[in-house]
């Protein structure tokens, strides 16, 4: 069995993407990473190149711009790097540059791999999600944050990116998926509340139109991270790769449930949720 590990990013350093922190999560699955590394002007390029591992392949490519409705670039950019993986390989490890593998499911899923590879009616394997917010102690506890998403699929070109990376598709189906019992740590939203705001100004603009940033992004040199809802305490370990990140952690982060945005129809959602384990509409983007 063959794996080749994937992404795509974008300026890793000035918008603090743990990209290192992610190859490095998965790279022992693998047997190659392609990395998609779009025009950025500051240092990502000798960042990846520092990593030291023969498995590392860079794809330099140029973002198009002018793609801005419903993130297409992203998952222009992920395919570009899906394109290059070599025809040999059985499985494609696609992580985000903000998501990590804690080691501890390395051999689940590895095991699931091996399961699945040679039932073709398996075309991915599906990953539950822990999101943080703010800070490392604690993740997302609303239906605004998905709780799962395929992030291993079959090395069959016919597989596309979907609408803005999140997924995947087939001849524009849902894919038919096993589960991978592991769990993607996705860090997006846990940056200096500077690196945070410069994002946001900078990476909506993927999604929406000028006149759309004017109303909804506030001019801030911080981020406001009280505007969430439910939250949980995270009492876990996170993976080993994120261990020095964490330590440098050099912001404060308070979280205040009675002062979080959420209207009565969240609350009652919310509620019926943690009884019964049932998110009423939930969307996915997978058959499982």
């Amino acid at each position: 069995m063959k794996v080749s590990g994937f992404t795509f990013v974008r300026n890793a350093i000035r918008y603090d993407y743990p990209v290192v922190e992610s190859i490095n999560s998965i790279l022992p699955l693998c047997d190659e990473f392609i990395i998609a590394i779009g025009n950025s002007d500051d240092g990502t390029r000798d960042l990846i190149a520092s990593i030291n591992s023969h498995k590392i392949k860079i794809l330099d490519t140029v973002w198009d711009d002018s793609l801005r409705i419903g993130g297409q670039v992203l998952a222009a950019e992920t395919n570009k790097a899906m394109d290059a993986i070599t025809s040999d390989c059985d499985w494609a490890f696609y992580l985000q540059a903000d998501e990590v593998i804690h080691e501890k499911y390395h051999d689940p899923i590895r095991n699931a791999m091996q399961k699945w590879v040679d039932h073709t009616e398996v075309e991915g394997l599906l990953f539950d999600y822990l999101h943080f917010w703010g800070s490392y102690d604690f993740i997302g506890d609303s239906r605004h944050w998905y709780r799962k998403e395929v992030r291993i699929i079959r090395n069959d070109k016919l597989i596309r990116s979907y609408r803005d990376a999140q997924g995947f598709r087939k001849d524009g189906k849902k894919l038919h998926v096993a589960p991978a019992n592991a769990t993607v740590f996705h860090y997006g939203w846990v940056k200096p509340p500077e690196s945070q705001q410069a994002k946001q100004e900078s990476f909506n603009r993927y999604w929406h139109t000028d006149s759309w940033m004017e109303k909804k992004i506030p001019k801030s040199k911080e981020y406001d991270y009280s505007c969430i809802g439910y939250l949980a305490p995270f009492n876990a370990t996170h993976p080993a790769t994120m261990k020095d990140r964490i330590a440098s952690k050099n912001w404060e982060f308070i979280y205040n449930h009675r002062e979080g945005k959420h209207r009565m129809k969240d609350d009652l959602l919310h509620f019926i949720e943690k009884k019964t384990g049932w998110r009423i509409g939930e969307y996915k983007n997978f058959k499982l």
